[in-house]
């Protein structure tokens, strides 16, 4: 059950079309599905706004497509798989309908469609070999219902570019500032706006980058204020937070 699910159960309750008996019959139901090598969290929609997560790297292509379906039966839309193979998208699209996005590794089950998009987050890039770890962010946060503006290799290598794009970095509500190598763009950006600011180090670089950690400690040295750093690659936990922003109540 997700969090639409419970208000339309509310609303045909209050027009007479269901009892509080079968609500509660309903929700008395236990709130994850226990598979044996997975729980799925069903009351997880009703509890946070959007449905859990299915981390695809290291799960086999059936483990996602049983888990899948089981959410599926349970009623549940939205339906986001990250770290998806290519492989194990062809294996799941031969069982149930799938949009797969190869380059950042995402799949995504039942979408809703014509879901209203809300307020702007920025995804903006130091450089193209950043992109992969940008469109898991820019479609996590579209999937949840917000509206994202893509700004693409603007890094520090050439400011002209992303002084360019500023008016579009001031209209944003929270801005994702995705980079590698030395990580300096989303000092760069903190500088420049007012809203938050969510910094993603990535691993491309080369050998003295040390796979991110390089852009993450220099993220977390920031001497821009309203910065905050997630974990290397983790384009989806970025998408996530600012989703979160961007739907608080108040935000101008």
């Amino acid at each position: 059950m997700d969090k639409q699910q419970l208000l339309a159960m509310l609303d045909a309750y209050r027009k007479g079309d269901i009892s509080a008996d079968a609500i509660l019959a309903q929700w008395q139901k236990q709130p994850f599905e226990d598979l044996g090598y997975a729980k799925i969290d069903t009351h997880r929609g009703v509890r946070q706004g959007a449905t859990e997560i299915i981390f695809g790297q290291s799960k086999t292509p059936r483990q996602m497509i049983d888990i899948a379906k089981h959410m599926v039966d349970g009623g549940l839309n939205d339906i986001l798989i990250t770290r998806m193979s290519a492989e194990a998208a062809e294996l799941f699209r031969a069982e149930m309908p799938l949009e797969y996005y190869p380059l950042p590794r995402i799949g995504i089950v039942r979408r809703t469609q014509d879901k209203p998009l809300r307020g702007n987050i920025a995804v903006v890039s130091a450089g193209t070999a950043d992109m992969a770890v940008c469109e898991e962010a820019a479609l996590t946060a579209e999937l949840m219902g917000s509206h994202v503006t893509r700004v693409y290799d603007v890094g520090v290598a050439g400011l002209h570019r992303l002084l360019a794009r500023l008016d579009q970095l001031l209209e944003a509500r929270v801005i994702i500032a995705v980079a590698g190598m030395e990580g300096a763009l989303p000092s760069v950006i903190g500088g420049l706006v007012a809203c938050p600011v969510i910094a993603v180090p990535t691993s491309v670089g080369y050998g003295a980058s040390f796979g991110g950690i390089a852009a993450l400690l220099a993220m977390l040295n920031s001497c821009a204020s309203g910065i905050s750093v997630v974990n290397i690659d983790n384009g989806f936990g970025a998408g996530f937070l600012a989703n979160r922003i961007n739907q608080m109540e108040g935000i101008q």
